[in-house]
């Protein structure tokens, strides 16, 4: 399977790229790596195809699109107008690429309840408009889509978490970048689950807490 990871350079796509690359699950992955900067990802040049791709330029997101029978997103678009989010699109009705992976925020529903997601919201407020609209954007594509609503990361080695759909209540309220990279390396696998959905990625222990838990 070819397997292209947008924004490669992200701290969780690193997990991934290394677990794709380092474990035997995933010797049948040919991977693709695109970010601004190729040359901060050079070190992998031997193992995956690294591109510069800028995610605002519709000519470099359609070269890396090209071929591709997985994508993941790896940032939450917050670009004015959802550029991102409608390149990304495009590219992939352009050749015919239908999985995609798409990185977002949690409380883009509301699903988030009690003290924490009053928080959240204030948090979050400046690019809700945004998120809310690239998931409905993957929403009315046509495409085969799975929007990743994350929690509040950490850096604790620890792979802890439990998945909520689009109509349920948001459980957590933090989790460990590990933990991401391990759920969507589960949909890599298996790239039939949470099509047309959005899911809540947490550590069901941080439920109930009124902040972040780092």
């Amino acid at each position: 399977m070819n397997f292209l990871i947008l924004a490669a350079n992200g701290q969780i796509a690193q997990i991934v790229e290394q677990r794709i690359l380092n474990q035997p699950d995933f010797k049948n992955i040919k991977l693709t790596l695109g970010l601004r900067h190729a040359d901060r990802l050079a070190k992998l040049a031997d193992s995956a195809r690294v591109l510069e791709v800028d995610l605002l330029k519709q000519d470099e997101v359609d070269r890396a699109i090209n071929g591709q029978d997985l994508v993941l997103v790896a940032v939450v678009d917050h670009s004015q107008n959802n550029t991102i989010t409608k390149n990304v699109i495009t590219a992939m009705k352009n050749h015919h690429v239908s999985r995609v992976l798409f990185t977002n925020i949690l409380g883009i529903y509301n699903e988030v309840s009690g003290e924490f997601g009053r928080w959240n919201h204030e948090y979050t407020l400046s690019g809700l408009a945004t998120a809310i609209n690239s998931d409905r954007l993957l929403a009315d594509s046509g495409l085969q889509y799975t929007t990743l609503r994350l929690p509040c990361l950490n850096d604790r080695n620890e792979i802890k978490y439990t998945i909520t759909t689009r109509h349920q209540p948001y459980v957590g309220v933090s989790g460990a970048r590990q933990s991401i990279a391990d759920a969507i390396l589960k949909i890599v696998l298996k790239p039939e689950l949470y099509v047309n959905d959005s899911i809540g990625i947490a550590d069901p222990a941080t439920q109930g807490q009124e902040r972040p838990v780092y």
